[in-house]
C-alpha cells in the first residue's frame, strides 16, 4: 500500500475531489482526517470507508478560519500521534466577474477560503512538521499538496478566483524552496474542469465575464472525474514522489495545451 500508516489531513473532504481523495488515500492505507463543515456528510464518509485498509476520521469545521486550521492539526496529532501530509482541497468559485465589476463581498468570501485558509493550514502543518522527529535527515518526511486551478494561469474564471489560486501557486513554490532542506515537500495539482458540486453551487455568472470565459470553456474536451484528481494526489503524497518538490501538476486533459 502506497500510503500505509501515513496520517493525512484533507480539507473540503465532504464531496467531489476531496471525498474521492479521502477514499483513495484510505484504500492505500492512510489514516485520513477529513475536514469539512457538514458533520453529517463526513459521518457518511467515515462509514463508507469502514473495511478499507486505512481509515477516515471526521473533523467538522470551517477551514477558512485560522483557529479551525490549528485545531484540525491538533486533532490529527492527538488521535494518531503525528502528521505526515496536508491536502488543501477546500475551495469555492467566483461569479466570473472581471476586475472592474467584482464585489467586496465576493472577494472576501473567496479569498478567506481559497487563499487565507490555505495559508493558515500550511502554517499550522509546517509548525507541526518541524516539531516532529525526522526519521532520515537525507530524505523528505512530510508533504503539503495544494489544489489550485488552471485559472491560476489562464482566464478560466473571474479575477477573484484566478488571483486567489495564483497566490497559492506562488505560496506552493515559496514554501517548497524555504523548507526543502527541512524535509518538507510542497506541490500542487491544477485541475481543469472537473465534475464536482462546485460547478453547481457557483453564484449567478457575471454576463460580461461569462461571455469571455465561455470562449475558453468551448475548448474543453471533457470534464474530468474526481477520481482522476485523486489518483494524481495519491502519487504526490506518496514516497514515490520523494524527489518531486515545488511543482504544479496540471491534471486537465490537455486543456489550454493545444
Amino acid at each position: 500500500m502506497r500510503l500505509e500508516n501515513k496520517v493525512v489531513i484533507i480539507t473540503g473532504a465532504s464531496a467531489g475531489m476531496g471525498r474521492s481523495m479521502a477514499l483513495a488515500f484510505a484504500r492505500e492505507g492512510a489514516k485520513v482526517v477529513a475536514v469539512a463543515r457538514r458533520k453529517e456528510v463526513l459521518d457518511e464518509l467515515v462509514e463508507e470507508a469502514a473495511g478499507l485498509p486505512g481509515e477516515i476520521a471526521a473533523f467538522a469545521g470551517d477551514c477558512s478560519k485560522e483557529e479551525v486550521c490549528e485545531e484540525m492539526v491538533a486533532f490529527a496529532v492527538g488521535k494518531y500521534g503525528k502528521l505526515d501530509s496536508l491536502v488543501n482541497n477546500a475551495g469555492i468559485m467566483d461569479d466570473t466577474s472581471p476586475v472592474g465589476e467584482f464585489t467586496d463581498e465576493l472577494m472576501t468570501k473567496v479569498y478567506n477560503l481559497n487563499t487565507f485558509g490555505v495559508l493558515y493550514a500550511m502554517r499550522a502543518a509546517v509548525k507541526q512538521f518541524l516539531a516532529q522527529e525526522r526519521p532520515d535527515p537525507d530524505m523528505p518526511y512530510a508533504s503539503i499538496l495544494n489544489i489550485t486551478s488552471v485559472g491560476a494561469q489562464h482566464a478560466a474564471a473571474g479575477v477573484v478566483y484566478c488571483s486567489a489560486k495564483a497566490a497559492i501557486e506562488a505560496a506552493t513554490k515559496h514554501t517548497a524552496f524555504m523548507y526543502s532542506k527541512e524535509g518538507i515537500r510542497v506541490n500542487a495539482i491544477a485541475p481543469g474542469g472537473v465534475l464536482t458540486d462546485i460547478m453547481f453551487n457557483m453564484p449567478p455568472s457575471n454576463e460580461f465575464g461569462i461571455a469571455k470565459t465561455s470562449v475558453y470553456n468551448a475548448t474543453l474536451h471533457r470534464l474530468g472525474q474526481p477520481e482522476e484528481i485523486a489518483n494524481a494526489a495519491v502519487f504526490l503524497v506518496s514516497d514515490e514522489a520523494s524527489y518531486v518538490n515545488g511543482q504544479i501538476l496540471g491534471v486537465n486533459g490537455g486543456w489550454f495545451c493545444f
